[in-house]
């Protein structure tokens, strides 16, 4: 090869590695202008991730001055809405709010197609929200040491929202300090799991205050702890399940909003900033507030971390205590 067609060669090369970028460039530049953002809520309509998502995602659409289309894709702890959107274009048209189930993936199944630290950027936090220890008044149990000890004492039932999502884990956090055994019963959302145990097919579950609030105003749900290390200003009455007796048994349950990873990161930084604002925001904060959501505001890159250091930690205690995720 002459000398000039090696370099008209190295040219071309180097014009061809450099256009994805360019590409990725001119896309933060026009960003969000071209098309409707689509945002995977994996879990069902009605479950804490779709409340407090439609809370932040609603103003953030009227902010951007673009459409965001939700789309409910439950299954499998939150799983395979996040698959759908590992696998999809990183413009930032593409986006998956979800919690703490995101980091509990690998332990719950261990055959995920993606993998929640590499195939995802985290853009931002909305919040931590407490899980809520749930019986129906008809089990006539009013303590979280109550319920422990008639399970000690028989079979006993438990729901999540999925095998591996936040409800799940919240529940075996508890169990495990409790030291008994309990069935499993996981459904595709947690308005089907807080039915069952309002109807007292299923003895107890653990899930956000959100979803759970309305039910225990009316006195349909009983509330035994929350599972946070101090108690909720949404149930200040409640102990926590620490305060109840239960060593190890709190659990975070984080909300937030994530991308495919080669997003550009230029637009990740833009949305981080534009969901602080939305966040700010007196009338997000009034929804926010009563369903017992606090902020816990966090860099892309802090969120990041967070979730690779919550990855090794939930396969460690999976290991450890012998979790039969099935």
């Amino acid at each position: 090869m002459s000398l000039i067609h090696r370099r008209r060669f190295v040219t071309l090369a180097g014009a061809a590695l450099a256009a994805p970028a360019l590409s990725r460039l001119a896309l933060a530049d026009t960003w969000p202008k071209d098309k409707a953002i689509r945002a995977v809520i994996p879990f069902s309509a009605g479950s804490t991730v779709d409340i407090i998502g439609r809370v932040v995602l609603d103003p953030l659409s009227r902010q951007l001055g673009q459409s965001i289309v939700v789309e409910n894709r439950g299954g499998a702890g939150g799983s395979i809405g996040s698959a759908a959107v590992a696998k999809g274009d990183a413009d930032g048209y593409t986006l998956l709010v979800n919690a703490a189930a995101h980091s509990a993936a690998p332990a719950a199944y261990p055959q995920i197609t993606y993998d929640p630290a590499k195939d995802f950027a985290a853009v931002a936090m909305f919040g931590v929200v407490p899980n809520v220890l749930l019986v129906a008044p008809s089990k006539g149990i009013n303590t979280a040491k109550e319920l422990a000890e008639r399970a000690k004492n028989g079979e006993m039932t438990y729901s999540s929202a999925g095998v591996g999502s936040a409800t799940h884990w919240a529940a075996e956090r508890f169990r495990l300090s409790a030291g008994f055994k309990a069935t499993h019963v996981p459904f595709r959302g947690g308005p089907e799991a807080l039915t069952e145990v309002m109807t007292g097919r299923i003895d107890f579950c653990c899930i956000g205050i959100s979803s759970a609030i309305a039910f225990i105003t009316d006195g349909k749900l009983v509330p035994l702890g929350v599972s946070t290390t101090r108690r909720s200003a949404a149930l200040p009455k409640v102990p926590t399940t620490i305060e109840a007796g239960f060593p190890d048994s709190d659990y975070i349950f984080w909300n937030g909003l994530l991308a495919p990873a080669k997003t550009p990161r230029a637009i990740i930084n833009q949305l981080h900033a534009e969901v602080q604002k939305v966040l700010a925001l007196p009338d997000v904060q009034s929804k926010m507030a009563p369903q017992g959501i606090e902020p816990m505001p966090l860099s892309p890159e802090e969120f990041d971390a967070m979730i690779a250091k919550e990855i090794v930690q939930n396969v460690k205690l999976a290991q450890a205590a012998g979790l039969k995720f099935n």
